[in-house]
C-alpha cells in the first residue's frame, strides 16, 4: 500500500494575513487586528496577543528596514493550533534564544513571554532578505 495519503498536508480551518508599517503604530495595531480576528474566530486572545505583542515589537524594533513593512499571519488548523507568524525584512539579524534569568541584558525579556505562552516557537528565512518568527499555541478541546 502506498503512504502517499499518510501525510498530507493540513489546510488552516481560518487564515489571516496583513502587512503592517514597521512603526510603533504598526506593531499596536497588530496586537489589536489580532485581538479581532481571534474574537471572531471564536478563540480567546490571550495569550496569543501578548505573543503577537511581542513578535510585532521585535519586528519594528530589531527587523526594521526604512520604507519595508512587516506582515503578520494567523492561521488556525486542526486540531486547534495557532499559528501566529511575524515577517520582517531584516533576514540577518535572528532573536537569540532566551538565556537563563541573571544575566544584565536589557533585552531579550519579551522573548520569555513567547517561550512562556507559545507550545513551540522558532525562526525560519525567507522569503529573501526575510525571515519569519513564528510561535504555535496549542488551544485546546473546543469547549
Amino acid at each position: 500500500m502506498s503512504d502517499v495519503n499518510q501525510r498530507t498536508p493540513c489546510l488552516p480551518l481560518h487564515h489571516f494575513s496583513v502587512p503592517l508599517s514597521a512603526t510603533r503604530r504598526g506593531a499596536r495595531l497588530a496586537r489589536l487586528l489580532a485581538a479581532e480576528r481571534l474574537d471572531d474566530w471564536g478563540l480567546p486572545s490571550d495569550p496569543a496577543r501578548l505573543v503577537v505583542a511581542e513578535l510585532a515589537a521585535n519586528a519594528v524594533l530589531h527587523g526594521r528596514v526604512p520604507g519595508r513593512s512587516f506582515r503578520l499571519t494567523l492561521s488556525v488548523r486542526a486540531p486547534r493550533t495557532l499559528s501566529v507568524e511575524v515577517t520582517d525584512a531584516r533576514g540577518e539579524r535572528w532573536p537569540a534564544r532566551v538565556r537563563v534569568a541573571g544575566t544584565e541584558s536589557e533585552s531579550g525579556y519579551g522573548l520569555l513571554l513567547v517561550e512562556e505562552f507559545a507550545d513551540r516557537w522558532g525562526v525560519r528565512s525567507g522569503p529573501v532578505p526575510c525571515k519569519t518568527v513564528w510561535a504555535e499555541l496549542d488551544l485546546g478541546p473546543r469547549r
